[in-house]
């Protein structure tokens, strides 16, 4: 006898509280604090004029950019990584003022160029704009192959890298061209963790160049420029949970340490330092930023830092995205460097304003605090490897009953077209699955509801992240930021409402097996015999069935618990 609608109401709504207090129990539970007060700092410019200029009583003659030309020649080097051994044959590409020491010309400053984030990099195609403009300035200047040896973007050796860096400043200081104490760096985005290695290694650059410095650690310097872009690009608040998990992983577990690097080191701005951004930057937090600079420099004996922000350029200061081939620099950014190197190496007193420019502005404060969390990120693998087993093994199972429900198909067609009639017996259809009570029709229907809303997640998700990689290279955000801004609620009703219908069909599986008996105590005789034969089914018939039935049942709940892992079921 079945429960009537009012029992099986009250057994139902047990069933569902458990289920969902489960799910939003876990999305509290792996919940990252985050402060991302204050937010709107803003620093203003004592100048807009962003021309660098010093005190030349004595008439030192300082060289700007178009006062010689340029000659080319390339050298190649064996770049050695320490910790593996590995060797990176590196060609270097060398610029020099026609004219120098070689030729009878005297001693010119240099300038070693390191690459920012990316792969790769060859000294064909990285700063040939500005590493030619210096070079006409009077400075012998260096672009390399890209230290990388068999590193990614993840595992990249910052501490080996330095070593290849610091090899060619060797190598520019062994040029009859170069004065050897006069050899400094340009470092742009991702090699700005690279410089604190290298300044220890190397005390004696002799200054530094930082476009767009990273200043903070990996961890918390990406996941400031990712919440913050979520933010920007127009994402539901409920995507930032997704970057708080992210960037509480504890990767040391992978035997990745990058996120954690110590890059808060005073010694790295112990020498002169001309820090440049842009206003459209939105990867880097420049009000913090400048302040650590500066509070490192000073700690570090060193006032020498100058700051210069330049309107609507981009991370790399450019007037458009890198990769396209003449996109200019920003303003009079590469004259303006250039000035305040040649004024540095010529030891003259800087007149112009340390900070000038563009104001600074910053929307959400450092997350400072952020740190690796074992725990969470040893649950977060466990629950990801389950869910991808059990989605495979319901796949695996859902190939099988296909094939066999093809194969019966076949078997029956062959048999009429023989003349052979019916398919059984008692001329039933042989059944493949054999589900009863209408479960096949609910898992059916749970399931693509279930993979929908996934495909729904990453939809979102994907257009959150191409939004991002966009309005890095200074694409505007876009006024409607249409599924990455509705998915997330939408999400959040369709999973309470899939919640609701497995407690019905969990419901009606205790109904099923009550009413043959097997909840009973003790169970009515013979009825466990009849259920694992199939005599008197509460799922299937068939053992393929009630498999199929327990595996994609697991598979999607695994689903849910992932969905719970990343906030959904924070309302």
């Amino acid at each position: 006898m079945t429960w009537s609608r009012a029992r099986r109401l009250t057994v139902r709504l047990p069933i569902f509280i458990i289920m969902i207090g489960v799910l939003v129990f876990v999305s509290n539970a792996t919940t990252v604090p985050w402060n991302n007060e204050p937010t709107g700092q803003t620093i203003a410019a004592l100048s807009s004029d962003t021309a660098v200029t010093f005190d030349n009583p004595d008439g030192v003659a300082l060289h700007h950019v178009g006062d010689y030309r340029v000659v080319e020649s390339s050298v190649w080097i064996e770049a050695k990584r320490a910790s593996t051994g590995e060797t990176q044959r590196i060609r270097v590409l060398i610029r020099q003022p026609r004219g120098t020491a070689s030729a009878g010309g005297g001693t010119h400053p240099g300038v070693v160029f390191m690459h920012g984030a990316g792969h790769g990099g060859s000294p064909d195609d990285s700063f040939n704009d500005v590493a030619t403009a210096m070079a006409s300035a009077g400075f012998v200047t260096a672009v390399i192959d890209k230290p990388i040896w068999s590193t990614n973007d993840i595992t990249r050796d910052y501490p080996a890298s330095a070593d290849a860096y610091d090899q060619v400043i060797d190598y520019l200081r062994g040029l009859g061209a170069v004065d050897p104490a006069q050899v400094g760096v340009y470092a742009t985005s991702e090699s700005t963790w690279i410089t604190p290695y290298l300044l220890e290694r190397d005390p004696d650059v002799a200054f530094q160049i930082l476009l767009s410095p990273m200043v903070y650690s990996p961890r918390q310097a990406l996941g400031f420029f990712v919440s913050q872009d979520f933010a920007l690009v127009g994402a539901n608040d409920g995507y930032q949970s997704i970057v708080r998990r992210v960037f509480s992983a504890d990767a040391a577990l992978f035997g990745l340490t990058n996120l954690d690097l110590d890059a808060m080191r005073p010694q790295s701005y112990a020498i002169p330092t001309y820090v440049a951004y842009g206003s459209k930057d939105v990867m880097t937090a420049q009000v913090e930023g400048v302040e650590t600079i500066l509070d490192m420099a000073h700690r570090a004996g060193n006032w020498d830092v100058t700051v210069r922000s330049y309107p609507v350029a981009n991370h790399v200061l450019r007037m458009g995205h890198d990769e396209e081939v003449g996109t200019p620099f920003a303003d009079a950014y590469v004259e303006d460097l250039t000035d305040w190197a040649a004024g540095t190496v010529a030891g003259l007193h800087q007149t112009s304003e340390r900070l000038a420019g563009d104001a600074l502005y910053q929307s959400i404060a450092v997350p400072t605090d952020l740190h690796p969390r074992r725990v969470l990120t040893v649950y977060g693998v466990i629950l990801h490897c389950s869910t991808v087993v059990t989605l495979l093994s319901a796949l695996a199972v859902s190939l099988v009953a296909l094939a066999r429900g093809v194969r019966c198909r076949l078997r029956r067609w062959r048999r009429r077209a023989d003349g052979g009639g019916g398919d059984g017996d008692a001329g039933r259809r042989p059944t493949v699955l054999g589900f009863e009570y209408g479960f096949g029709g609910a898992l059916l229907t749970l399931t693509l509801t279930t993979l929908g809303t996934t495909v729904l997640f990453v939809a979102g998700l994907g257009q959150v992240i191409m939004g991002v990689v966009q309005l890095a290279w200074g694409s505007a955000p876009d006024e409607h930021p249409g599924i990455m801004q509705w998915s997330w609620p939408v999400i959040q009703m369709v999973c309470t409402i899939v919640v609701w219908a497995w407690s019905g069909v969990l419901t009606r599986l205790l109904d099923v097996a009550q009413s043959r008996g097997i909840i009973r105590f003790p169970p009515r005789k013979g009825s466990i015999r009849a259920l694992v034969t199939g005599k008197a089914p509460v799922l299937a018939s068939t053992r393929l069935g009630r498999v199929l039935f327990w595996l994609t049942a697991a598979a999607m709940l695994h689903i849910l618990l992932v969905f719970a892992f990343w906030g959904l079921f924070v309302y």
